[in-house]
């Protein structure tokens, strides 16, 4: 059974740095990305509608630059459920903002830099200036991505985390994390 893609990987109009995607995003967070229409889905989404789905498999075939930027959001989300499940008692709504706030911002290795886990599917940004923008991208996305990710986990208003999203805490999509 095949891995599900990315559906903006036919975008006409996609912007790239290196070969990853810069999609448009919905967000309320300051940054270089392009507004997304408030009434379409956007990247960000469709990572959290895939990421349980995707989180199964070991192999990633990858289709287009908008599925490599699929594949950081995904292995962001893993690190953000293993954040939240790394304490002895499921913390709360508001913990957990501020604790994937950080995450989020915290220094992380973009495409091109030595630590960077995926550097073999990557290419690096062009010069000092796309790598900046990328950076400064990655972290619009994952501030946006933490935020929604505190919304899904904390919606049954219980204060608890969900304990079903909260299952995928361990899994490791295609074996890899970002931390």
């Amino acid at each position: 059974m095949p891995a599900y893609h990315s559906s903006f990987n036919e975008s006409p109009d996609m912007q790239q740095v290196g070969n990853l995607a810069v999609l448009p995003v919905k967000t309320k967070v300051r940054g270089p990305a392009p507004l997304a229409d408030a009434n379409s889905a956007d990247i960000i989404d469709e990572s959290i509608d895939l990421f349980r789905a995707n989180s199964l498999f070991r192999n990633f075939e990858i289709k287009g630059p908008a599925d490599r930027l699929l594949i950081i959001l995904i292995l962001f989300i893993s690190d953000c459920l293993a954040k939240i499940g790394s304490t002895r008692t499921p913390p709360s709504q508001i913990e957990a903002t501020k604790s994937l706030n950080t995450l989020s911002v915290d220094n992380f290795p973009i495409p091109g830099d030595a630590n960077f886990p995926l550097n073999a599917h990557y290419g690096p940004p062009g010069n000092r200036q796309e790598a900046d923008f990328l950076r400064q991208y990655l972290v619009q996305v994952r501030q946006e991505m933490a935020a929604r990710m505190v919304e899904r986990l904390y919606a049954d208003g219980t204060g608890q985390p969900n304990k079903w999203w909260m299952s995928f805490q361990k899994r490791r999509f295609m074996n890899r994390s970002l931390a």
